[in-house]
């Protein structure tokens, strides 16, 4: 399997500072700052990009779940939010809500609701995040 890289870069103090983060296939490249993390002063972020990494695997592995399964899904779209919240320990991503609507013919509700269930435990993107509780909610479009 091949390895996948990421940089980022950071200079300065951690409130006045500044970082920069680029995805090795150079897919991605920008800027990031304690506001754009801990604000909501416009730009990117660590828990953005890992949202985007889980939505992309989930709706992937539920592809390929559905597949084995039998069924053909039209579309897939998926949305992740991170929850990134403050404790006495610091900040933790401390959930991930996924939404998902996905068009597939002839699935019964309750077949796709087990067989995205199986997808968001078997993610790969979902196994590294252990330690985060994931909340699905899925429908048929």
């Amino acid at each position: 399997m091949p390895e996948r890289r990421a940089n980022a870069v950071w200079t300065g103090g951690l409130k006045d500072g500044s970082g920069f983060m680029k995805l090795g296939s150079g897919a991605y490249e920008g800027s990031y700052s304690f506001a754009t993390r801990f604000g909501e002063t416009p730009g990117t972020n660590p828990e953005e990009l890992v949202g985007a990494a889980h939505a992309g695997c989930f709706s992937m592995a539920l592809s390929g779940a559905l597949g084995k399964a039998g069924f053909t899904p039209h579309r897939i779209a998926t949305e992740a939010r991170v929850h990134l919240t403050m404790g006495p320990a610091g900040a933790t991503i401390s959930r991930i809500d996924l939404d998902c609507e996905a068009s597939i013919p002839d699935i019964e509700e309750a077949k796709f609701l087990e067989i995205a269930d199986g997808a968001k435990q078997n993610c790969p993107v979902s196994k590294a995040l252990l330690g985060v509780e994931i909340v699905l909610s899925a429908r048929l479009a």
